[in-house]
């Protein structure tokens, strides 16, 4: 995947020389460019599980969106309220991912969500420690920890 990755940058550069316009824009009309050609020929160039893969990855964008507006919602709306009957706590995560990448991710990811912060890793790496603004239900956050960012990194990435 790496490689066709370089290959659509370096269309795209290409794109570039031959306009004789290296500007933003430019540059990403022709990395989208080369993405249609490369998807043209991808049967006969065996490009297929870059363009799956790469959905996989715009889905992950659009999952974290998707949280992070709806977080965001919840922690207004939590802040809006007269009487704050917050219930805050740290959760032990269980991870399935494994690799390094992976689970820094799946932090950051969760970091960048309001109303929940990474606190730390396990040192068998087994475990990630959440802290939540509100959690309630702490096996109800982790299955939707687990049903999604951490579903669509196995998704992308395996």
């Amino acid at each position: 995947m790496t490689g066709l990755f370089l290959i659509n940058i370096l269309m795209a550069l290409a794109w570039g020389a031959v306009s004789g316009s290296f500007t933003v824009v430019n540059l990403m009309f022709g990395f989208v460019l080369s993405t249609g050609a490369l998807y043209l020929i991808r049967e006969q160039v065996g490009t297929g599980s870059y363009f799956n893969r790469a959905g996989k990855a715009i889905g992950l964008a659009l999952l974290f969106i998707y949280e992070l507006a709806l977080s965001a919602w919840r922690v207004a709306l939590i802040v809006m309220r007269p009487n704050m009957n917050l219930q805050p706590g740290i959760i032990a995560y269980p991870l399935t991912v494994d690799q390094d990448f992976e689970i820094t991710m799946l932090a950051n990811l969760i970091t960048l969500t309001p109303g929940t912060l990474s606190v730390d890793v396990s040192e068998d790496r087994k475990t990630l420690y959440v802290h939540c603004i509100d959690v309630p239900d702490p096996q109800a956050t982790i299955d939707d920890i687990k049903n999604g960012f951490e579903r669509k990194i196995l998704e992308v990435f395996r």
